[in-house]
Order: C-alpha cells, then sequence, then structure tokens
C-alpha cells in the first residue's frame, strides 16, 4: 500500500498516457472509419470526400445513438453530411410507402440542395428521397408519393399541408431533423412546426442543427425535446477564420455602385462574386445599374423570381457562366456553391447574425476567402453592432480616389421633411371627421311633444285640437 501511495502520480500518468493512446487509435480519421455502406463510401469518393469535417467527426456517433442532438455549427462547415451519413448508416426500407425520416428546411433553395446531396449519396441504394416546397401545385406533388418516400425534404408550409391532406403520413416518422433552426423560427414557422410536431409519434429521435443559440431556439428545445447532447463547434457569432473581412465607407448607395463598378474592373481576381443588399428593390435597382458596364456577368434573384429562374440563375453562377449573383438574405443560408471568391455586403445586415451567415459562403472547405462591407454613416452603427457580435474590428480601406462621388440619393437615403411652423389644428370632440352644420340645418329640442309646432299639412297635435274643441263646445 505504501509503495503504490508512493508512487501514485507516476500511476495517474501512465493511465493518462494509455488513455491518450487509446483516443489516438480509435479517433476518426477517414470516412471509411464510420464503418459506413460500402456503396456510400463509393460516392464520397467520387465526390472526392474522405474526410470528415469537425462537424461532422463530433455528430457522427451522439446522432447513431439514437438521442435527440442539438448542434451549433457556423455554416460552410459540413452540417448536411454530419446528419445524413449517421442517418443512412441506420437506414432502412419503409414497406408502407410513408417517409421514417423528415428533413425540414427553411427555403425552397435548401430543400432542393439537401435533397440532391441525399439523393446523391443513395445513388446506389434503394432509398426514395422525395423534395417538396411551396410555389408548385400541391396536387403535381402529391402524385410524387404514389411510389412511396423514406426520406421527406421539405419547407414545413408544405409537408404540414400534404400532412393535412393525407397525401402522406407522419405518424411512421423515426427520425426528425431540423436544419437552420434559428432561420426557421426567425422566419415565422412556429405554428407549422408545432403542428408538425403533433402529427408525430412522440417516440423518435430529434436532431437538429443552427447556426446561432438565439432565445426561441432555447424556448423550443424546452418545450418539445427531451433533453438534447449538445455538440458546439463555435461560439455564436464567431467568424470563420479562413475568410479576410475588409471594409470602405461610403458616402451613399450611388456612390457604393461606383465602388464596386470600380473594384469589379480593377481586380480581376473578383471571379465569383456573391453580392447582398437588404431588400428585392435595392437589388433589382443594383442590378440594373450593373448591367451596363457588365452586360451579361451578373443575375438577380431573390422572393419575387420564379423558383425555375432563381435554380436556373444559381446553375449559371455555379458553373461560372455568369461573374456574379444579386440577392438578398435568401442566399445567406445553407447554400452550398464552390469557389465563391467574394462576398460583398453591398448593404451592412440589419440583423448582425446574418453577417455571418453572408460571409459564410465564402471560404468554404478550408479554402480562403473575401469578405467586402460597403459602410454609409448610416450603417455604423450596424456595423458597430457586427463587430461586438464578432469581438473583431473589420480592417477598413482607404477609400479609392478614382472612385466619383454621386451626391443623388435614393428614396431610402432622404431625411424626413420636417415643416419649421406647423399649422396646428383644433379638433373637436367629436373627431377629425366632425363639422358644425349650417344654421338651417340645426335641430332645437324645445321639450315635449306639446311645444313643438304643429306640422303645417296635418295642423296641430291631438292635444291643441281637444283644447280647441272644449272652447267651442263651452262657447
Amino acid at each position: 500500500m505504501l509503495f503504490f501511495w508512493k508512487y501514485r502520480n507516476d500511476f495517474k500518468k501512465s493511465i493518462f498516457a494509455a488513455q491518450s493512446v487509446v483516443k489516438n487509435v480509435f479517433m476518426i480519421r477517414t470516412f471509411a472509419d464510420f464503418d459506413l455502406s460500402g456503396k456510400i463510401l463509393d460516392v464520397l469518393a467520387d465526390l472526392e470526400l474522405f474526410e470528415p469535417t469537425p462537424i461532422q467527426e463530433k455528430s457522427f456517433r451522439p446522432v447513431l445513438s439514437g438521442r435527440d442532438v442539438m448542434g451549433i455549427a457556423q455554416t460552410g462547415t459540413g452540417k448536411t453530411l454530419a446528419y445524413l451519413l449517421p442517418v443512412l448508416k441506420n437506414w432502412s426500407y419503409s414497406k408502407s410507402g410513408n417517409p421514417t425520416v423528415l428533413i425540414l428546411v427553411p427555403t425552397r433553395e435548401l430543400v432542393v440542395q439537401v435533397a440532391g446531396i441525399a439523393e446523391n449519396l443513395t445513388q446506389n441504394l434503394s432509398t426514395r428521397v422525395i423534395g417538396v416546397y411551396g410555389g408548385k401545385n400541391i396536387n403535381t406533388q402529391k402524385l410524387l408519393f404514389d411510389s412511396g418516400c423514406d426520406i421527406l425534404v421539405g419547407t414545413p408550409g408544405r409537408v404540414m399541408d400534404l400532412a393535412i391532406d393525407n397525401a402522406i403520413s407522419l405518424k411512421e416518422v423515426k427520425k426528425l431533423i431540423i436544419d437552420e433552426f434559428d432561420e426557421m423560427l426567425n422566419l415565422g414557422f412556429r405554428p407549422q412546426l408545432t403542428h408538425i410536431f403533433e402529427m408525430m409519434k412522440e417516440k423518435r429521435q430529434n436532431i437538429l442543427f443552427s447556426a446561432t443559440m438565439t432565445e426561441a431556439v432555447d424556448e423550443m428545445l424546452d418545450e418539445y425535446f427531451a433533453s438534447p447532447v449538445e455538440i458546439s463547434l463555435a461560439k455564436s457569432g464567431t467568424p470563420l477564420e479562413k475568410i479576410e473581412q475588409t471594409g470602405y465607407k461610403v458616402e451613399n448607395f450611388n456612390t457604393k455602385i461606383n465602388l464596386l463598378e470600380f473594384l469589379l474592373k480593377k481586380q480581376p481576381d473578383m471571379s465569383k462574386v456573391l453580392i447582398f443588399n437588404n431588400n428585392k428593390r435595392h437589388a433589382d435597382y443594383l442590378f440594373t445599374q450593373l448591367e451596363e458596364h457588365f452586360p451579361g456577368q451578373f443575375d438577380v434573384i431573390h422572393s419575387n423570381k420564379s423558383q425555375n429562374y432563381r435554380l436556373r440563375a444559381m446553375e449559371k453562377f455555379e458553373n461560372g457562366e455568369i461573374r456574379g449573383l444579386i440577392t438578398t438574405d435568401v442566399m445567406a443560408r445553407g447554400l452550398d456553391i464552390s469557389d465563391i471568391s467574394h462576398v460583398v455586403n453591398f448593404e451592412v445586415p440589419e440583423i448582425p447574425e446574418q453577417y455571418i451567415h453572408r460571409i459564410g459562403r465564402t471560404g468554404r472547405a478550408d479554402k480562403d476567402g473575401k469578405a467586402v462591407t460597403f459602410v454609409t454613416p448610416k450603417e455604423e452603427l450596424q456595423l458597430l453592432e457586427i463587430e461586438v457580435l464578432m469581438n473583431k474590428e473589420l480592417r477598413m480601406l482607404d477609400f479609392p480616389e478614382e472612385v466619383k462621388i454621386n451626391p443623388k440619393k435614393i428614396a431610402s437615403e432622404k431625411e424626413e421633411v420636417v415643416m419649421k411652423n406647423p399649422v396646428k389644428v383644433k379638433l373637436n370632440d367629436g373627431g377629425g371627421a366632425f363639422h358644425e352644420k349650417k344654421d338651417k340645418n340645426r335641430k332645437i329640442n324645445l321639450g315635449g311633444p306639446s311645444q313643438r309646432k304643429p306640422p303645417k299639412k296635418y295642423g296641430a297635435n291631438r292635444a291643441q285640437q281637444k283644447a280647441k274643441s272644449k272652447s267651442k263646445r263651452r262657447k
């Protein structure tokens, strides 16, 4: 016993060293260590994917265990494969034809992307993958389920509608996956989500992935999910390390256009540019201006564009047929377009977290990326909130002397006109619509009926007539 006590520290060191060796031996190094089906590994090899990203490595065993999982990871870290690979490892064919795996995403573009990845991974299997979203004829989508479904990918509204119409049953869903959970709640999908939860059996695995942990996410976790295992790759608001972040202080919107045109002409490395505006009207206006100087090199997508148009524009951008894509925050979440050289925040986002999602479109898959932000004096406070969130300042660059300053302001930049001597209008108690009647239209209350003036046509009232008749009889 004394011997053990004397050398207890040496024993501890030996045990820790042994544990370290064991961890190194069993540490997952490649997708082959996931013990996946050879048919899936072949697809990953064809895609030149051999090593898992940190979120894929950290999520695999918890998801495989069957427990509820909450993953917090920045955009562009490989979340889609992080939940698809362990789910496919335990996947089994649905004999009833109803989905056993339900994947909910916030946008139509994400439905197309995630369903496409799932179809690609299962191309050598008999898995039936269907993607559904709003904006398309629901009766046409109902026909997709005639041959059955194993994995259903969709937006909450359309999935709920199909379930209500009995086109599908959610009673057999064993794994519910909600991707971009925070954005789902930001877009107001909470009522649809709660309705979908009620349509499913309580005994299921919930797999949730979110880029940020918000109060709304916390509330939903407490209310509907059973103590999920939390896997956090980075704290909320942490920017990707491989993205160079710079900015320019610019006078106004039209001067931003001049600056962007200058940079596009002077910097040939801006070869695949994603440009973010805060609304559809500004995106269309910017596209019109760029089209004059760079005809056929840019396209624009937002929620007013048809689904086919949006998909075609994204395809052209992915294939390098166009140099840049102008968009709103519809493109800020989850979409995976390879080799984007620059993200341009033409306008500073109003929600600080949205900045992280925007710049995450570049610098993906361990590649370097660049993010440039144009800041007007009105937007400086928004930029400060972003820098506080990231705990990092943007490197501001000198405004190029060659760029012409355009003093013309757009509608949103014009200040409200304030009257120096406003005319004060005194309103009556009756409200703004009340007005005095003309004298001839006024009615005066004379008291009871006996005091009113008798009608001209029909003579005096009955009381007066009786009084006259009595006086005549007396005479």
